[in-house]
């Protein structure tokens, strides 16, 4: 008997001593395997996984074996996204208790480098980050992780929503850095699963108006169910032309840049007011990408880099929680563990009908 399997026993009888796992043995290729049900450390919980987004990583790794710097060398369990129900905790913890529905942070970090104690661990150099490789994610039955990286979420709660905190971080994340203030017009370039969450985030922090850019027309719908107060389709209509005349000729306070693409973060840069502030969330596929530095110098604009999000979470939780953020209305797709390959490959080629897509490990 696992040691951890007494304890669980309130809450769902013995534990399993293996589960279902979609494996990436290489890109482009997933199969579902039987692993060992891991086993929780002193300071650890098992999660029973209840829900995973599909995220654009776990795409680009699927596709290309690579994002940035991380690059795919062995087998791989995808996924990061994710909530779920305690069902085990080591010896030591004091934070969790079994029968907690939670969200799960992805990065476990040292808690002792010079980023950690300053409060910015999502720097830390020795993060744990689920599904980045060679950590293994969550596209599993099970998972053991720190008890600091759960959440507790309130009933009302479901599980996929709990789950979209992790891109919801993200926008919290850029919302802090740039200072964002109840009041403030915002612009969001690019809206795929982290620009809407970004809207959710810029309108939970009081932003009196929300302007959003993106190619689909489903995506800039869900966007104004959001909290988008203006939404074009840049097919149709010049971005820049359309928040010159929004806001008076002035620019927008802050502009966010989500997708990735050269284009949309020139867009941002020049959408903005003299003073303004830009976040780059989105990661383009080339390292060198020409800027305005004259525009930006004339105009003092503050630029700050988004690397997925620190001390966020809790905040998250509550955001969610509240009637202001209705995040079900990205959840578009539903697979079950043994149809991940479908879910992902229904991300890909699916991007005018999918919002989200979400995989259920133990349904």
């Amino acid at each position: 008997m696992n040691k951890y399997t007494q304890a669980a026993l309130s809450v769902s009888g013995k534990l399993p001593l293996t589960m279902r796992a979609a494996v990436m043995p290489k890109p482009g290729s997933i199969e579902i395997r039987e692993l060992p049900v891991p086993q929780v450390g002193d300071h650890e919980v098992l999660v029973k996984i209840m829900a995973v987004g599909v995220c654009g990583s776990d795409l680009h790794y699927y596709e290309h074996g690579r994002v940035g710097r991380f690059i795919v060398e062995q087998p791989i369990i995808l996924g990061h996204e994710c909530a779920g129900l305690i069902v085990a905790i080591g010896d030591k913890v004091t934070q969790a208790s079994i029968g907690d529905r939670v969200a799960v942070e992805p990065g476990v970090t040292c808690g002792h480098c010079r980023a950690c104690k300053a409060g910015r661990y999502n720097l830390c150099p020795d993060v744990q980050f689920l599904a980045t490789p060679p950590v293994d994610g969550a596209f599993v039955q099970y998972l053991a992780i720190r008890e600091d990286m759960v959440f507790r979420i309130p009933d009302h709660l479901s599980y996929e929503e709990a789950a979209l905190n992790e891109p919801f971080s993200v926008g919290i994340h850029a919302a802090k850095r740039t200072r964002l203030q109840a009041g403030e017009t915002v612009a969001i370039m690019g809206m795929g699963p982290v620009g809407l969450m970004a809207v959710a985030a810029a309108k939970s922090y009081g932003a009196a108006r929300i302007m959003v850019t993106d190619l689909e027309e489903v995506r800039l719908q869900a966007a104004m169910r959001l909290g988008a107060t203006h939404a074009v389709n840049i097919r149709n209509e010049d971005a820049l032309e359309a928040i010159r005349q929004w806001t008076d000729g002035a620019g927008v306070d802050v502009a966010w840049e989500t997708a990735g693409s050269p284009q949309a973060l020139q867009s941002a840069l020049y959408s903005l007011r003299r003073g303004g502030r830009l976040a780059i969330i989105g990661l383009p596929a080339q390292d060198q990408i020409p800027l305005d530095v004259p525009f930006i110098a004339d105009s003092e604009i503050d630029i700050y880099g988004i690397f997925r999000y620190a001390n966020t979470y809790s905040k998250g939780v509550e955001f969610l929680a509240s009637e202001n953020v209705d995040s079900s209305v990205l959840i578009t797709d539903r697979y079950p563990l043994a149809e991940t390959r479908e879910a992902l490959e229904r991300a890909i080629h699916n991007k005018s009908g999918s919002l989200k897509v979400i995989v259920y490990p133990n349904e």
